[in-house]
């Protein structure tokens, strides 16, 4: 299955103050979800983030509230039992889900479960969507993968969403955010299954 603009919804978890100075690759990670969710802007792909406890743990990371989505205060880790959010979810029409954020083996993983539980389809944010411990965040991703989420990268996403490039929308999106990025590395967490 492919990603579609017009299906899709681009869920940022927890990138919160607090939290993100204790995991590995925050900055990666924070990063990704910013250039996904500005050319989700850009594509009108709606663009929404929780907070888990916020008077706990911070709010969101400043550069990536300038996407302007939807914020969820939430208590549990999956936002799928916040009240009024499934609902909101249908009422927006977007079946198709990605996710992102930290921690990938608790809320991350929850909200995920949650979604495939509700019917719906999530792709999985592999670059940016992290743990305090590394082995966690690849767990977390390979269970959400047997339950049916597909695993996806910034670029993945991106391209799948413009769909062809001969658009006066796909020229823009690819001046101002596809051809800065061409030389920029990414750091990929390390599988442990392929390591044995």
């Amino acid at each position: 299955m492919r990603l579609h603009a017009d299906q899709s919804l681009l869920l940022l978890i927890d990138f919160q103050s607090r939290l993100l100075p204790v995991i590995p690759e925050a900055e990666q990670g924070v990063r990704e979800a910013g250039w996904l969710a500005d050319i989700a802007r850009e594509l009108g792909v709606p663009v929404w983030l929780t907070e888990q406890n916020p008077a706990q743990l911070g709010h969101t990371h400043p550069s990536l509230t300038k996407s302007r989505g939807r914020v969820w205060e939430k208590q549990h880790f999956s936002v799928t039992e916040e009240p009024g959010f499934l609902p909101a979810l249908e009422k927006e029409g977007r079946r198709q889900v990605v996710v992102c954020g930290v921690e990938a083996h608790i809320c991350v993983l929850q909200s995920a479960l949650g979604l495939l539980e509700a019917g719906f389809e999530v792709y999985w944010l592999v670059d940016a969507t992290l743990s305090r411990r590394p082995f966690e965040a690849t767990l977390a991703r390979q269970r959400a993968a047997r339950q049916g989420a597909v695993s996806v990268s910034a670029d993945m996403a991106a391209y799948e969403w413009l769909h062809r490039c001969d658009t006066p929308l796909f020229k823009r999106v690819h001046r101002q955010f596809l051809k800065p990025r061409v030389g920029r590395a990414l750091t990929f967490i390390r599988d442990p299954a392929h390591d044995a």
